[in-house]
């Protein structure tokens, strides 16, 4: 796409970007989700929810990664409906996604707090998207209206988990895929990305990008980039998952260093370097890296398509008393 193509969509997002965040993030095709919808059962619930995840998310500066990584795997497997916190139990046919020991710890804490104010009334589903929207407003990134409605799941799988959990070393190709099925634009799965702005990545994904070749799998890796992961990740020995990198220079903030790190043959994984120079998204990640306020309109958008994506409304699924075992 022609620069001045992009510059046109880019005012005319920011002119409108009040009506568009309703209308172009809404949900699709299941009508049971909406921006006031616990205005009555629970009033006052995003406060709540605030209020508790506020002293985890800054006393570890680790949790907004890992409560955003958590946000994005529930919905990526079966809809935004906390399966993935659901325990393993033969008896019911539910096999676990991921050990719910790591997963469920500030979702627990917070659905205690809300289970107090309003028994009963707000699944573990809207809970896993109102935390990971904070720990995006904490480190710095845009504040996003989330519609709200969902129920949770009865069942989960470990099967599908590994069927739709992006690989470390996803590509192009797989990862629009993977998020223009969930409605996003090719702008908006770029843009989605961009979560990879806080967190780190472990060694064992560093290695299946072919670090050890003669040369990195993508041409546009920065040779001192290169060699720093070298000296980050020692061959000698066995791997390990253990050892980690940063994702980029402000891997504490939410803002648009990824962008600016991919642009400059810093990319961490394998979609991290090559979104930079594919013809379908180089364009968007140039633009990102330099408009921040832009890139948090798009990954505005592109959070509350993926929330709202297939999830359970109305009589379908429950609303749990515990986040990890079914009622």
């Amino acid at each position: 796409m022609a620069d001045c193509t992009i510059k046109a969509l880019k005012q005319r997002l920011l002119q409108c970007a009040g009506v568009i965040l309703l209308v172009a993030g809404a949900p699709q095709g299941d009508g049971g989700l909406s921006y006031d919808y616990h205005r009555q059962s629970c009033p006052g619930l995003e406060a709540t929810v605030k209020k508790a995840t506020l002293p985890v998310l800054i006393a570890d500066p680790r949790s907004p990664a890992a409560v955003l990584r958590l946000f994005f795997h529930d919905c990526q497997v079966q809809g935004c409906d906390a399966s993935i916190l659901l325990d393993s139990d033969d008896s019911r046919g539910i096999a676990s996604e991921m050990e719910s020991t790591r997963n469920f710890g500030i979702i627990g804490v917070v659905k205690s707090i809300v289970e107090a104010a309003c028994p009963g009334q707000v699944s573990c589903a809207d809970i896993i998207v109102l935390a990971a929207r904070e720990a995006v407003v904490r480190s710095g990134g845009p504040w996003i209206a989330v519609p709200l409605g969902r129920k949770d799941s009865t069942t989960a799988s470990n099967r599908r988990a590994d069927e739709f959990l992006p690989s470390s070393s996803i590509g192009v190709d797989g990862a629009l895929q993977m998020f223009m099925s969930k409605g996003m634009s090719v702008e908006e799965s770029v843009a989605i990305l961009g979560a990879h702005t806080i967190g780190a990545g472990h060694f064992l994904n560093m290695v299946r990008r072919s670090l050890y070749n003669s040369k990195m799998d993508d041409e546009n890796t920065d040779p001192r980039f290169e060699a720093l992961l070298g000296l980050k990740c020692p061959t000698q020995g066995p791997p390990t998952n253990h050892t980690v990198i940063l994702n980029d220079l402000t891997t504490l903030l939410f803002d648009n260093q990824y962008y600016k790190d991919a642009t400059n043959g810093r990319g961490l994984f394998t979609i991290d370097a090559a979104i930079s120079t594919d013809p379908r998204t180089a364009s968007y990640v140039k633009l990102f890296a330099e408009d921040q306020r832009y890139f948090f309109r798009v990954f505005s958008l592109a959070f509350v398509k993926l929330s709202s994506a297939v999830v359970l409304t109305g009589e379908e699924g429950e609303v749990r008393r515990r986040c990890n075992q079914v009622n």
